[in-house]
């Protein structure tokens, strides 16, 4: 109608515009632009060389486990993609069996080949972290059954390795003046502020964290 508009009666243009879309309007436009990303991630996984799986579960603001899914593949130009692939939610209980079936579920929905997995990163809980039954080692067996027994890592909690690593570095000489820098930064807006267009001015796309060392 906006195109019309345009054509026919362009200073009537904004009124068409003005026009609000009924909710389901708005629902059937999400929903066709949920599938559409889903068909594109499904024909970028297909070209996939090697593939790595990120995990977290945690719980949201009504109680709702909620495992989120990410996907990083390499193609045979070496381009990376990484994408997030879908957000499970465990209504019932969470051990490591419910987590790996909604695991796979979700990356077969996706259509991956199986045996081009190379690692999973997880969060630290037990039902992740598990060598007997968690999930990083049921992963592995099945990603190990489809590839031959080929090489397969998993990988606990980066982030946390890399706290973890800071401290027992002894690096108290950088360490300190790192953390009086940020939080002189982060403790006053207008420093803050100043900061933030220091980055933009050097086109850096760089934040500041104020959480961890």
């Amino acid at each position: 109608m906006l195109k019309a508009a345009q054509t026919v009666c362009p200073d009537k243009r904004q009124a068409f515009a003005n026009i609000s879309l009924t909710r389901n309007t708005v629902a059937d436009r999400i929903s066709d632009l949920a599938e559409d990303l889903d068909s594109q991630l499904k024909r970028k996984v297909k070209s996939f060389i090697v593939f790595s799986v990120a995990i977290d579960e945690s719980t949201d603001i009504t109680d709702v486990a909620q495992l989120a899914i990410f996907i990083r593949g390499v193609d045979d130009t070496l381009t990376v993609t990484e994408e997030f692939v879908e957000l499970v939610p465990m209504t019932d209980t969470t051990t490591a069996a419910d987590i790996f079936t909604a695991l796979v579920g979700a990356l077969d929905r996706a259509g991956v080949d199986w045996s081009r997995a190379v690692s999973l990163a997880t969060d630290g809980a037990p039902s992740m972290t598990g060598r007997k039954a968690g999930v990083g080692t049921k992963f592995r067996e099945k990603v190990q059954a489809a590839n031959g027994g080929h090489d397969f890592w998993t990988f606990h909690c980066i982030l946390h390795q890399e706290a973890l690593c800071c401290k027992s570095l002894k690096m108290n000489n950088v360490m300190e003046l790192v953390v009086r820098t940020v939080n002189f930064i982060r403790s006053r807006g207008l420093n803050h502020r100043q900061f933030d267009s220091l980055l933009r001015e050097k086109d850096h796309n760089y934040g500041l964290p104020y959480h961890t060392e």
